[in-house]
């Protein structure tokens, strides 16, 4: 298991990165797919046709959202090394500091998920408010 951590600039303010990161509507216009997306702890996540799916743990409003994303199909090493991902908004003077934090990543997808936080999930959004 790994873990990633990360710094991204995003042109616009924290409430506009946290609607475009937990309103399905949001997410499917700097995504071009169908989100399945609730800010209910608890509740369930799918993101990119399912590619990503998980469940949303925790939210802050505008500033934190806590997700468990789902990798294994052995629930029980799942549940005991559940893979997190926290990612804190701070305001900046460019819009917004994404700070990304993703623990337990499994060593065999370790590359894919970096490459997917960088160019579709991040790469994307940071396309999407570009002037």
């Amino acid at each position: 298991m790994k873990d990633y951590k990360k710094h991204f600039i995003l042109a616009a303010p924290p409430e506009e990165v946290y609607a475009a990161l937990t309103n399905p509507a949001t997410i499917q216009l700097w995504t071009g797919e169908v989100a399945e997306m609730s800010t209910a702890p608890g509740s369930e996540f799918a993101l990119w046709e399912g590619s990503i799916v998980g469940k949303n743990l925790e939210f802050e409003q505008d500033k934190k959202i806590v997700q468990q994303w789902y990798f294994m199909d052995d629930e029980e090493e799942e549940e005991e090394n559940p893979s997190i991902v926290t990612i804190k908004l701070h305001p900046s003077p460019k819009g917004t500091d994404v700070e990304l934090k993703h623990v337990n990543i499994p060593d065999e997808a370790y590359e894919d998920i970096i490459a997917g936080w960088n160019e579709q999930y991040f790469g994307s959004l940071i396309d999407f408010y570009k002037d």
